[in-house]
């Protein structure tokens, strides 16, 4: 296993839409398993393909107090979501920031285990959050882009010093 590069708001590839994966094989596996130990060490709960340079429609998510329920999702689709909810969110590709999100109580996803069987799941709460924030990293999206443009550019302008400041 091995630790992978995390990257950062604004990173253009953050926004990049992921493609499927066609086939569950042993790369697959694999990533899955550097995504999970580079999740857990950051420390988050979920993580997405994207945010670590590799635009495939694959998520990991751990919310379980001491981190030995990992959940792998692979090709997510959100097949029906109800009820509001608003948490706040923060995200491992803009650390440091947390800002309250609204989005839905109660989801349904369908997706491929690291085994290629397909499932379906019923989430709520904070899981059903989790899922829809990493699912919105596939398409390009980020947490930020929920909140007013004054927040965005303000988040936007902290992280580019933060850039400036480690290098």
């Amino acid at each position: 296993m091995a630790l992978l590069h995390i990257l950062h708001y604004p990173d253009p590839r953050l926004r990049v839409i992921s493609t499927p994966v066609d086939v569950v094989d042993d790369g697959i596996c694999q990533l899955l398993d550097d995504m999970l130990e580079t999740m857990y060490a950051a420390p988050g709960i979920g993580l997405a393909a994207p945010q670590v340079d590799v635009a495939k429609r694959i998520i990991v998510v751990d919310i379980s107090p001491r981190c030995d329920a990992p959940l792998c999702l692979i090709n997510p689709e959100i097949i029906s979501h109800e009820g509001v909810g608003l948490l706040e969110e923060g995200c491992l590709s803009v650390p440091g920031f947390h800002e309250k999100v609204e989005r839905a109580d109660r989801i349904k996803v369908r997706a491929l285990g690291r085994d290629g069987e397909p499932f379906e799941l019923e989430a709520e709460g904070l899981l059903a959050v989790c899922i829809q924030h990493e699912t919105d990293h596939l398409d390009g999206k980020l947490f930020v882009d929920y909140l007013s443009e004054i927040k965005r550019k303000r988040i936007q302008k902290k992280m580019e010093k933060q850039r400036r400041f480690s290098m």
